[in-house]
């Protein structure tokens, strides 16, 4: 059981076990993934309603693209249960899939790699040298500072009963074209015969590139900076798309004509930024910078931007409602896609919930429509359209949610339901100018 000098060959010929701690919407592709490439899986869940849904073969992440590929009850080389105490003695290398949340007062919550981590080093079996790779994305020196004292606790040795190391996830759900089989990783860890085993172990999980990058920390970092750089460039074309409307001037105007030099980078502004990475990961860099006395003023200037991008769409929306006529109190507003990503099922960390929540302080009532959710997904107050050819008496309705479902509506049919047939894109998807023929008073985010 675990690491050996053999275990680069064990990892090309799926002679290992590997465990998955955590089968969310990262987890369970990744174990369907080590599974698929004919490796024997554990795959540990805390939720029971998580680990029914996926023995019964059914898919508990909101990711439509992993519908069909779940192994069949039964399925040889696949285990999934609660019990961290179970799996961990069968497996070879463990990964740990956990959320890495921020708390309330954007902080880094790193309770769930912390617990996750203890219960795999009180499992596994003392002088296997399990390797137990963390995914979770964090910053620079978490893995060692949380994990190394709870071996130290248990009485574990470093080298004999167990091996740490790290490799980030870099799934992108609802993308199967960026899938745990279709992206580079990178791993970092202290013994650098482990990382190289690691990089035979990965490279049959995916068909990109795998290296190795030395210690823990450059792994680490590479992930929180990758997030940190999208941030960086989507808060600034939300920041131009609040300066230029107020100079007559459309951004996507502008930003296409920029684009015709060779070295732009093209983003796109919307209504707010959402997901699990992007809104989370900077506040890690953030935490880290200040523990070693370094302001991230950038990084910080772009999370303000883009954490304020709904409250300043809510007032935009607010302000179209008073030209419209409409008096206080009295407004409705129809927001077109609720969860956080196109095509995707899943709510959480969604910019629908704080422009929503902009709109509600403002006496605004607020109706979401989003084919991807059920009516339990939605926050108390929202008022739950399950079928838009009904939908009627809004006074506006905004794109929040690229969904294919939400942008080919029977426009001119919704428009003759409107109490005021005014339409907000939230995301510039949408064709403005048939819009404005088949009866809608047209706005976009950007747009004068």
């Amino acid at each position: 059981m675990g690491w050996t000098p053999d275990f680069a060959n064990q990892a090309a010929n799926g002679d290992l076990t590997v465990g998955i701690i955590g089968l969310g919407y990262v987890g369970l592709p990744t174990a369907i993934g080590f599974h698929d490439a004919g490796f024997t899986v554990w795959g540990v869940d805390i939720s029971q309603r998580t680990v029914d849904m996926v023995k019964r073969g059914e898919n508990p992440t909101g990711d439509p693209d992993v519908n069909d590929i779940i192994p069949a009850p039964g399925t040889e080389r696949w285990n999934i249960t609660t019990s961290t105490a179970e799996a961990v003695p069968h497996c070879d290398v463990v990964l740990v899939t956990v959320p890495t949340p921020v708390t309330e007062d954007l902080k880094p919550d790193l309770s769930y790699v912390q617990k996750a981590g203890r219960a795999v080093f009180e499992s596994l079996n003392k002088g296997s040298r399990t390797v137990v790779v963390l995914e979770s994305t964090v910053y620079p020196g978490v893995t060692a500072q949380t994990w190394l004292p709870e071996i130290e606790e248990i009485g574990l040795e470093i080298g004999v009963d167990v091996e740490i190391a790290y490799c980030p996830e870099r799934f992108n759900p609802g993308d199967p074209a960026h899938g745990v089989r279709q992206v580079a990783r990178v791993i970092g860890c202290y013994n650098p015969e482990v990382g190289a085993g690691l990089v035979g172990l990965y490279s049959r999980l995916t068909t990109e590139d795998v290296r190795y990058v030395g210690k823990l920390e450059v792994a680490e970092a590479s992930k929180v900076i990758e997030n940190v750089q999208r941030d960086i460039n989507i808060a600034l074309v939300n920041e131009l798309a609040r300066i230029f409307p107020v100079m007559g001037v459309d951004v996507e105007d502008v930003l296409s004509a920029a684009a015709t030099k060779w070295n732009f980078h093209r983003y796109t502004p919307g209504v707010g930024v959402g997901g699990h990475c992007i809104p989370v990961d900077p506040y890690y860099m953030i935490q880290r910078a200040a523990d070693v006395g370094v302001p991230a003023e950038l990084i910080t200037a772009a999370r303000a931007v883009n954490r304020t991008m709904p409250i300043h769409v809510a007032g935009v929306l607010n302000e179209m409602l008073y030209k419209a006529g409409v008096p206080s109190g009295e407004g409705k507003v129809l927001l077109l896609g609720w969860s956080y990503k196109a095509e995707v099922g899943d709510p959480r960390e969604t910019p629908a919930e704080p422009l929503s929540e902009a709109l509600q302080s403002k006496d605004i009532s607020v109706a979401a429509y989003d084919p991807h959710l059920d009516a339990r997904d939605f926050p108390e107050g929202i008022e739950v359209v399950t079928d838009i050819d009904s939908a009627k008496g809004y006074d506006l309705a905004v794109l929040v949610t690229a969904h294919e479902a939400c942008k080919v509506i029977d426009w001119a049919g919704l428009a003759t339901r409107m109490r005021n047939p005014i339409i907000y894109d939230g995301r510039r998807v949408l064709d403005l100018d048939d819009l404005e023929e088949n009866g809608w008073q047209t706005h976009a985010v950007g747009r004068p």
